[in-house]
């Protein structure tokens, strides 16, 4: 099986690629610079501590290894530090990514397999959110990932390199057995939080607003397992690997859930009380984001396994307790 390059494979979605991509029989090695990811014991693969836009390194590691694919998941991710910190943000997603992309060029590396993120598409002008939907970032996290985008789009015409661009709407859950979860710091997302709430790591949960138009008020988000985005990543591969043309798509349940959902599912889950704090909406904040997957299950048959709220945040619960994070 051919040999791939995992860029930040040592992060949330990115471990969990390297456990999917080893049951799949390939020889996977990892580079992370750990200034968000983590060492998790049941991921044993070649791991290399080193920044993506270290030309140095990535001229080392491409000599050493025949890459036939590299996958990138090493961007900065946190909307709000992206407003404060653009320069971090444009560096490290933009900059970088442009260093790695010269370098596939001069290794005649021509298949690569993108991160990116729903940021790109803006305040939603209606829902379901399609490919075709107009792109408007309104930060600079979403805006270093459309840029990306569409410097592939060029790379492609220009230098035959093929890429695939997966734009996540709200990741979530972990691994079903186990072996490795979400380990932000400082964590962001709804569901780790109302978890730790009920874990008593934190003493309450904020509800950002009750007045949205939704059933109950409060915000819809479109959650995919991470396992099956990352199966939605293999697939990916495997038709760039035969030979494919570039693709973007968009990836999400269909269907969204509630704020006031994930907390009451989380209580029945883990039986644990979860005090809530209402505050008041914050400014960017769409009442909904839902996403229209039907492009990529068309055209690479991708079904999600883990659609269930319960199931999600039952593997999320069972990784809240391990000592990894």
């Amino acid at each position: 099986m051919a040999n791939i390059l995992v860029i930040g494979g040592a992060g949330y979605i990115g471990s969990h690629m390297v456990l999917l991509l080893q049951s799949a029989g390939y020889r996977v090695v990892v580079l992370d610079d750990f200034s968000s990811g983590h060492d998790h014991a049941d991921i044993t693969v070649e791991t290399v501590r080193g920044n993506l836009g270290d030309v140095a390194l990535l001229d080392r590691l491409f000599k050493q290894y025949q890459f036939e694919a590299v996958m990138h998941f090493a961007a900065f991710i946190q909307v709000g530090e992206s407003v404060q910190e653009p320069a971090k943000y444009y560096h490290n997603n933009v900059c970088n990514t442009l260093v790695l992309l010269d370098k596939l060029r001069q290794y005649q590396i021509n298949k690569f397999i993108f991160s990116s993120t729903a940021a790109i598409f803006g305040e939603p002008q209606g829902v379901p959110i399609d490919e075709n939907h107009p792109k408007n970032p309104l930060n600079p996290y979403g805006r270093t990932k459309w840029m990306v985008e569409q410097i592939l789009q060029d790379y492609d015409v220009a230098y035959g390199l093929k890429s695939v661009c997966l734009r996540y709407f709200n990741a979530c859950g972990a691994d079903p057995s186990g072996r490795t979860g979400e380990c932000h710091e400082p964590e962001t997302h709804l569901i780790p939080l109302v978890l730790q709430a009920a874990s008593g790591k934190r003493d309450s949960i904020k509800v950002f607003g009750r007045d949205y138009a939704t059933p109950d008020g409060t915000c819809l988000r479109d959650y995919v397992h991470v396992t099956d985005l990352c199966q939605a990543h293999l697939l990916a591969l495997e038709v760039l690997l035969k030979g494919g043309a570039s693709a973007q798509y968009n990836l999400g349940n269909g269907q969204g859930f509630s704020v006031q959902q994930i907390i009451e599912v989380a209580r029945q889950v883990t039986q644990k009380e979860i005090k809530v704090v209402d505050a008041p909406r914050r400014a960017g904040d769409p009442a909904c984001l839902i996403a229209d997957s039907a492009k990529i299950k068309k055209e690479l048959g991708w079904k999600p396994q883990y659609s269930d709220l319960a199931l999600i945040i039952e593997h999320a619960w069972r990784w809240e307790f391990t000592d990894s994070c």
